[in-house]
């Protein structure tokens, strides 16, 4: 078959025609959905910032991604861990004095104030919302913030710890404070249960109304025949109040510990603590 010049040039030119046009249409429809979805793009762009497995600052620890970590620690995937890996005591800082933790904070607390203004209260006396004390009304971040602590990645010492739980110098968690004020507000009566030795009592009442917590309905710390585990030991309370006729109807901690095992309450809420763990 002989095609003639003209013909041929004449196809071609449609065939270059259509594929502009189609490229066009392309460029046209990726430049609408830049404009009507920018919001998303700009997400997706703070989405891939964080894919890099890095401590502090961007540098980059082999093997490690401290975000990937620490979601795993609030997630209880990771049990019975005994410190901080080093190569995320820099990243980890940054998230506790930073921001983003006074954030996470804040969103568990918003989540439990609108839990409590929702419910129907039997108006007996009877209803009480359960509260851990380190970490979740109080912070010990000044201490942890210390060079011979390294936010938990030096071993944990025991003597120094209680030095300073002795200070009582320990400031309030302002979100949750938030939660308690409303708590109180609403008729709920707050009882704070903890793991802090007895002997802290004293300290410890005067910390808490120092800090803003001036009112409860119980304060209960951990005896000397208090052995065993903190799940076996913050069940055993909670039993306790339980069948003296109170309804537990939140809880909120900042270690699974506190709110596993039995008579948790109606609801559970999680403060972020990726700093130690206690089973």
């Amino acid at each position: 078959m002989i095609i003639s010049t003209s013909s041929f040039f004449s196809s071609m030119k449609m065939r270059c025609f259509t594929i502009i046009l189609f490229f066009s249409s392309i460029v046209a429809v990726g430049l609408a959905s830049n404009v009507e979805d920018e919001g998303i793009i700009s997400q997706v762009v703070e989405i891939h910032r964080l894919r890099p497995q890095t401590g502090s600052a961007g540098y980059t620890v082999p093997q490690l991604d401290c975000l990937s970590w620490r979601l795993a620690i609030e997630t209880n995937n990771l049990q019975n861990w005994r410190s901080v890996p080093k190569e995320c005591t820099n990243y980890l800082g940054h998230y506790m004095m930073g921001k983003q933790y006074r954030h996470d904070c804040e969103y568990v607390a918003k989540q439990a104030i609108e839990y409590a203004k929702s419910l129907k209260l039997s108006g007996d006396g009877k209803d009480v919302w359960v509260f851990d004390i380190d970490e979740t009304t109080l912070s010990n971040s000044p201490y942890y913030a210390r060079s011979d602590v390294a936010f938990g990645a030096k071993p944990y010492n025991a003597t120094k710890f209680d030095a300073w739980i002795a200070e009582g110098k320990a400031p309030a968690i302002p979100s949750i404070l938030n939660v308690y004020n409303t708590v109180l507000s609403l008729g709920i009566k707050p009882i704070f249960i903890t793991g802090t030795k007895e002997n802290f009592k004293q300290v410890r009442i005067v910390n808490l109304k120092e800090a803003g917590y001036t009112n409860w309905a119980a304060l209960i710390l951990k005896g000397a025949n208090d052995t065993g585990s903190a799940v076996k030991f913050k069940s055993s309370k909670r039993t306790a109040l339980v069948k003296a006729g109170y309804r537990i109807i939140g809880n909120i901690g900042d270690q699974w510990s506190d709110l596993i095992g039995e008579n948790v309450g109606a609801r559970t809420f999680k403060v972020p603590d990726p700093m130690y763990y206690i089973g």
